[in-house]
């Protein structure tokens, strides 16, 4: 759920445009590193960018009469990072913001906290690790990609909760209702979106392994088993 513009109440709004800044500016820092490193990367970062911006414009009604989508930032997070993925979704952010009435400028920051930054970072850091113990490569893809999706809500949530306090029990039941809003719809599609990374990932191992290794998101040894998964 992007928050609409106008929603969140000083200081919550700017608060979270101090917290996103940083986290963007560095963001660019890195962006401009791996751009003049490997120029070949721009179709895939081209790529990740674009399934950021499609899959979280995807509006879809939710039970309690609000509204859940995707979030697309999986790809990007396993290939480039959680801080390019937060460049990337900033970009998206505003473009939605000021063309299709999806989001705010004010509540930018918020939006960006969520969605471009936070979830990103629990998605690529959890990767990490598991690969780290030689997890299963599209099983720990399944578990980023859903962690990239579920977190962003609960994130979401909380920005909420601190800047509606509920009446009765204040932040923690304030907290517990915005989560029970998104939970029915936003859960099978945390689920949908891993599997749909998954079969991303097992098509560019296919066609581009060798980028995967350039960005040490497998080494060459794991992709060799890895295709010789996909083979069997």
């Amino acid at each position: 759920m992007h928050i609409m513009e106008g929603f969140l109440p000083s200081p919550w709004w700017q608060i979270w445009w101090i917290l996103a800044l940083p986290c963007i500016i560095y963001g660019f820092y890195k962006l401009r590193s791996i751009l003049k490193e490997n120029r070949e990367l721009l179709p895939l970062l081209g790529v990740a960018g674009g399934f950021i911006f499609v899959l979280s414009a995807l509006k879809l009604p939710s039970v309690t009469g609000s509204c859940s989508h995707p979030t697309g930032t999986a790809l990007s997070a396993i290939t480039f990072g959680p801080w390019i993925t937060a460049v990337l979704g900033f970009i998206v952010l505003l473009f939605q913001a000021l063309f299709i009435a999806h989001g705010g400028i004010t509540t930018l920051g918020a939006n960006a906290m969520s969605m471009a930054i936070v979830g990103p970072v629990v998605g690529y850091y959890v990767y990490k690790g598991l690969d780290k113990i030689n997890f299963n490569f599209f099983a720990n893809v399944f578990i980023a990609a859903f962690l990239c999706d579920i977190v962003t809500y609960c994130v979401t949530s909380l920005e909420l909760a601190l800047a509606f306090p509920a009446t009765a029990g204040g932040f923690v039941a304030s907290f517990g209702a915005f989560l029970g809003v998104f939970a029915l719809t936003q859960l099978p599609l945390a689920i949908i979106e891993g599997l749909v990374f998954v079969v991303i990932f097992k098509y560019i191992i296919m066609l581009k392994p060798e980028l995967l290794i350039k960005l040490k998101v497998l080494s060459e040894e794991k992709m060799k088993k890895v295709q010789g998964e996909i083979e069997e």
